[in-house]
This record gives C-alpha cells, sequence and structure tokens, in this order.
C-alpha cells in the first residue's frame, strides 16, 4: 500500500499532470490518498513525481493518521466504535493493518471519505522545488513517508 501526499499546487502545470492528479483526488496541497501497489496506479503516481511525496505506509503510521484525520460523510471522525459496529475490525489499527497487508480496502468502512486532510508538516518542508534524494520533499519517500505522516498527523 503507497501513500500520496500532494506538495505542491498545480497552477501553470501541464493538462496531464493536472487530469493524472485529479484521477488521484489530489484537489489540494497537503492532501493524501491511498492507493494499491499495482502497475496502473505507480504510472499514475510516477507520472506526478515532481508534485507529490509517495512511499510505502507502514500500519503503525497508518493508524495514528486514521486515528487523527480520518473522517465519515458529515465531516464526522472516525472512531473505533465506529469501525466495530459497521466492518468485522476491532479498531481502526486493526483495519489499519489489514490495508497495508492487502487484505481490505478504504471502501470497506461504509462513509470513510478517501482523501484525507493532513496538516502541514511540523517544522515545515526542506524545499518543494527538490526531489527527497537532493534534500527536498518531492518524491519517493521510500519508508521514510512514514516520518512525514508523523509530522503531518
Amino acid at each position: 500500500m503507497y501513500v500520496v501526499v500532494q506538495v505542491r499546487g498545480v497552477v501553470n502545470t501541464n493538462r496531464e499532470i493536472k487530469d493524472t492528479l485529479k484521477m488521484l483526488r489530489l484537489h489540494h496541497v497537503n492532501h493524501c490518498v491511498l492507493v494499491p501497489d499495482t502497475p496502473a496506479y505507480l504510472g499514475m503516481v510516477r507520472k506526478v513525481k515532481d508534485y507529490v511525496a509517495y512511499g510505502e505506509v507502514d500500519a503503525d503510521a497508518l493508524g495514528i493518521v486514521l486515528n487523527t484525520r480520518g473522517r465519515l460523510t458529515a465531516n464526522q471522525k472516525l472512531t473505533d466504535e465506529y469501525v466495530k459496529e459497521n466492518t468485522n475490525f476491532a479498531d481502526i489499527n486493526a483495519f489499519a493493518k489489514a490495508l497495508c497487508a492487502g487484505a481490505a480496502q478504504v471502501s470497506d468502512i461504509p462513509g470513510l471519505k478517501p482523501v484525507l486532510r493532513l496538516h502541514p508538516p511540523r517544522k515545515g518542508y526542506k524545499s518543494i522545488k527538490r526531489t527527497f534524494q537532493q534534500g527536498g520533499a518531492l518524491g519517493n519517500y521510500g519508508s521514510k513517508i512514514n516520518d512525514l505522516l508523523y509530522r503531518m498527523r
């Protein structure tokens, strides 16, 4: 399971990149989506790599983000009680583990919004014009995306 966070805006951007961001449901900066590890999604992520940060998420970081930023319809907060009543999972952390293992999807929880609106990262982005490998905030983070998600919780 990959997590994709939009870091840069799309003013004066190529139409293909704007369309790909729309298909990924990334409409605003600091919005986050979870995508499965399929060739189609990875191709879309590679196309917009200069506007997003992405990487493989682990269950602990995903559980924290879903606890703090998970929203239902009518902007209600996602709670352990709601997950227990409406799914086969015991709590949000069990659902996060199933998501990371590929045994569940975001749509398994009825009413859960697929886009997570994150807080800007504490201490800020390093640079939104350079890749992560060059000391910036764009592109493939690998497993270090969990640190960014923790700062954006």
